[in-house]
């Protein structure tokens, strides 16, 4: 018998966590008054949103590695769910930010640089090529090798890009470095997972 999809798998929670932002960013726009102080709200908010979802994508095959248990399996079940939600909250904060171009563009062009449209361009176009091969029809279309390359490559570029995107707001704001505390464990359970010496021993299921 087929198992029964609940709300927490599948594309029942993408289209849960997706309706969940859009909701919660039209609310934080709206107690402003749908103003430039909203608007920016919402591009903070959607960033760190847009944190946590790619968090969580890119270490799922690493945790369910390291440790197996019913969360990790969920996690890694999930992952690619994770990652179009990931890109839904960034097509979001990437509506906020052209609305904030639109209303402020003086605010606009102080708080962007060539550096960003460069690099940040870049990243989206990451993420609209690791979403459209995110179904069965286009990953198979380009090939494993090809698929997994893309993601591997595409996801350190978008680790690395947060890091800047946090971290250059440390000197201003230091609480901003609690931000790079799961991007760096997420790149370290990788790099562990990663090692012989851990793949050998979720292998022969020692400790």
């Amino acid at each position: 018998m087929p198992t029964r999809q609940n709300w927490f798998d599948g594309w029942r929670l993408f289209a849960l966590l997706s309706l969940t932002l859009l909701a919660l960013s039209i609310w934080i726009a709206g107690m402003r008054g749908f103003e430039v102080d909203g608007v920016r709200m919402v591009i903070r908010f959607t960033a760190r949103t847009s944190l946590v979802l790619f968090c969580l994508a890119f270490s799922a095959a690493a945790l369910a590695l390291m440790w197996p248990n019913a969360w990790t399996r969920w996690l890694r079940r999930n992952r690619r769910y994770l990652g179009v939600s990931f890109a839904a909250s960034h097509a979001i904060h990437a509506v906020a930010i052209a609305a904030f171009a639109v209303m402020d563009p003086a605010g606009y062009a102080a708080a962007t640089s060539i550096a960003s449209y460069i690099f940040g361009g870049i990243g989206y176009a990451v993420i609209v090529a690791m979403t459209a091969t995110s179904f069965d029809r286009t990953a198979a279309a380009i090939g494993a090798r090809a698929w997994r390359r893309l993601h591997l490559a595409g996801g350190y570029y978008l680790l690395f890009q947060f890091m800047v995107s946090f971290g250059k707001r440390i000197p201003d704001m230091p609480l901003y470095a609690l931000f790079l505390i799961p991007l760096v464990a997420v790149f370290a359970l990788r790099m562990i997972a990663m090692a012989p010496r851990a793949q050998a021993t979720v292998r022969t299921g020692g400790s």
